[in-house]
Parts: C-alpha cells; sequence; structure tokens
C-alpha cells in the first residue's frame, strides 16, 4: 500500500492546502512555487507507478483523489489571487468543472466509485494547466490562451471519460483511451454500447 507512488500522492494530497493558505496571505510567488512542486509531484507519480510496476487499484484512485484536492486548491487560490482575470474566463472555467462533476456523477452511478482512468488526454490536460496555472499566477500577459486551451482540453478529456464509462461494463483503472475502454469492453462480452 505504502508503494513511492502512493507516497507522492500522499504527499499531494496533504500539501495542496497549503496553497490556499499562501494565497490568502497574498504570496504569489510562493503560491506559484508550490503548485509547480506539486504539478510535478502529480507528474511523477504517474511514472514511477509505471516505471517502478507500482500500480494498483488503490493507488489510481489515491491518485485521482490528490488531484481533486490539488486542482480544487490551485482554483480557490487563483480566484483568491486573480479572482477578476479569472471571472472573465468563467465560462471556460465552469464548462472544465461541469464536465468533470458529470464524469464523477456518471462513475459513481454506474460503479458506486470514482472513475480514474488517467488517459492520454489527461496528461495533455495536465501538461496545459500546469502552464496555464503558472501564466495566471504570474500575470503574464497572454494567460488567458493558456487557460482556454487547457479547460478546452479538460472539457474533451472528460467527455473522453464520460464515454469510456458509458461503454465500460465494470470499474478500471489507468485506462489510456477510449480505444482502450472499447476493447476492454469487447474482451469482456460487451460488443455494443448498452441500450440505457
Amino acid at each position: 500500500m505504502w508503494t513511492v507512488p502512493n507516497i507522492l500522492s500522499s504527499a499531494r494530497l496533504v500539501a495542496a492546502p497549503l496553497l490556499i493558505v499562501l494565497a490568502m496571505t497574498d504570496r504569489q510567488y510562493a503560491f506559484a512555487a508550490l503548485a509547480c512542486v506539486l504539478l510535478i509531484d502529480d507528474w511523477l507519480d504517474g511514472k514511477l507507478a509505471v516505471w517502478l510496476k507500482q500500480q494498483t487499484t488503490f493507488g489510481a484512485r489515491l491518485d485521482s483523489a490528490a488531484d481533486a484536492a490539488l486542482y480544487a486548491c490551485i482554483l480557490c487560490g487563483l480566484i483568491r489571487l486573480r479572482g477578476s482575470f479569472l471571472w472573465s474566463e468563467s465560462p471556460w472555467i465552469l464548462g472544465a468543472l461541469a464536465t468533470y462533476l458529470a464524469t464523477t456523477a456518471f462513475g459513481l452511478i454506474k460503479y458506486g466509485r470514482i472513475p480514474a482512468y488517467h488517459t492520454r488526454g489527461a496528461k495533455i490536460s495536465w501538461l496545459l494547466t500546469s502552464i496555464a496555472v503558472m501564466t495566471v499566477c504570474l500575470k503574464v500577459e497572454v494567460a488567458a490562451w493558456p487557460l482556454r486551451a487547457a479547460m478546452a482540453a479538460v472539457m474533451v478529456t472528460n467527455l473522453e471519460a464520460i464515454a469510456m464509462t458509458r461503454v465500460l461494463p465494470e470499474w478500471h483503472a489507468d485506462v489510456l483511451s477510449l480505444r482502450g475502454a472499447l476493447r476492454l469492453a469487447k474482451e469482456s462480452g460487451m460488443t455494443r454500447l448498452p441500450d440505457r
């Protein structure tokens, strides 16, 4: 249970609320530095899980919980630090949040737990979101474009996850794409989409 990737995910889960503390005390650069470290931690734990062959269902679920906590704390902190800017970009942010909530709700309804697919699209979204967080936090003039690209990628990734949940008859972790979900569904004897 206490593998290297799980320790990294746990550290991210525990450290994420510090972002809110830093934002509330207007420590923008410390916020950016900690966000950068935690975003790298998010990337690193997944890579180590694969490299060290330490992928587990518990680890996938812990990673997803740590990710949710991290991005919620980043959003709360950025609202405190750059609220007026984020308000102007709220349709993009709300679209990403709505599709995430839909993905989560659909997984809970169908499987009784949150999906933890960790798709290729999620990895692209991670990169774009990391860039957007840094540009927004550091008040880079072109911050709207990286943020919009990241939120669009998050929406597409979440829509793919909804399709994957629709196709998969049972919960699976670490499914890389809709194509992989279709293959798993076919292997389990489900050759077409369910009627309901």
